[in-house]
């Protein structure tokens, strides 16, 4: 067993993902799991994204092993997890191998299981979604129990992440989400671009989405990008640093509630598990 402690609690499965690429979404789960870490949450990243990942990347790490490794059964889960900063634990996805983009229910099964032997030694575990609104992407964001959405002020982002809204409610009948807006220049520009997206999916989903909070631009953000560090390590006092420590603080405060679909072990409801179980045999 690679943590020691035992937690009565569940852990909290939470999914960051968004409708399109370039939001900053793995530098942002990057610097979350840092903050949680530090207010003495024990913290585990999974790099959902199979086939481009680059939390590693993100973060400065060289992983012998990663995601690949396990489903192909040539290592064990506990021979693929590597620590990052602040002591997360981390689990690498493979890059450049394009059947690791849409995995088989067998292989979501394997991670799975791997991965529910685990859950009651963590206080949060962050998936690390890819982008859009592809098979994967539905999986990973189907078995957390939160979802956070990420999103920019541009119309694309705000477009892409309101059909990846859609999606998961009409398909998988996903109830709540949040959403984290990145790269403003104010509280204020923040709050219209939540209003825009929450109008949206109130009037043509019925679906009311929750404000999490907001990132500021920050050109200490990019810098820490380029040397391979989380910004809330590499920059503690910058603008955007403050924004993620505050939304740290938030998510610890709270107690969720959730989706009546997303009530799970750890890792999928057990209704996605007997699936993956039947097709397999």
């Amino acid at each position: 067993m690679i943590f020691g402690r035992k937690n009565s609690e569940r852990v909290r499965t939470i999914a960051i993902t968004s409708g399109k690429g370039g939001v900053g979404k793995t530098n942002i789960t990057a610097s979350l799991a840092c903050a949680l870490a530090r207010m003495n949450k024990k913290t585990f990243v999974l790099d959902a994204d199979a086939g481009l990942a680059n939390i590693d990347v993100v973060l400065g790490l060289t992983p012998k092993y990663n995601l690949y490794h396990v489903l192909a059964g040539e290592r064990k889960l506990s021979e693929v997890i590597v620590s990052g900063p602040c002591g997360v634990k981390i689990l690498p996805s493979a890059s450049g191998i394009q059947e690791m983009t849409n995995l088989s229910r067998g292989q979501k099964l394997t991670l799975l299981e791997d991965l529910d032997s685990i859950q009651e030694t963590l206080d949060f575990m962050l998936i690390d979604t890819a982008a859009g609104i592809a098979s994967n992407v539905m999986y990973f964001n189907m078995a957390a129990r939160e979802i956070v959405v990420i999103a920019t002020p541009e119309p694309t982002s705000l477009t892409d992440a309101y059909a990846l809204i859609k999606v998961l409610h009409q398909k998988y009948a996903k109830k709540r989400f949040r959403l984290l807006i990145n790269m403003v220049n104010s509280a204020a520009e923040a709050h219209n671009v939540f209003l825009r997206l929450s109008h949206a999916t109130e009037h043509f989903l019925n679906v009311n989405i929750e404000y999490l909070g907001y990132i500021l631009q920050d050109k200490k953000l990019q810098d820490a990008v380029r040397m391979q560090q989380a910004f809330v390590e590499l920059y503690p006092g910058s603008q955007a640093s403050l924004c993620i420590k505050k939304i740290a603080e938030k998510i610890c405060s709270e107690n969720p509630e959730y989706d009546e679909n997303g009530n799970i072990s750890f890792f999928g409801d057990k209704r996605l598990g007997n699936e993956c179980r039947s097709k397999r045999t």
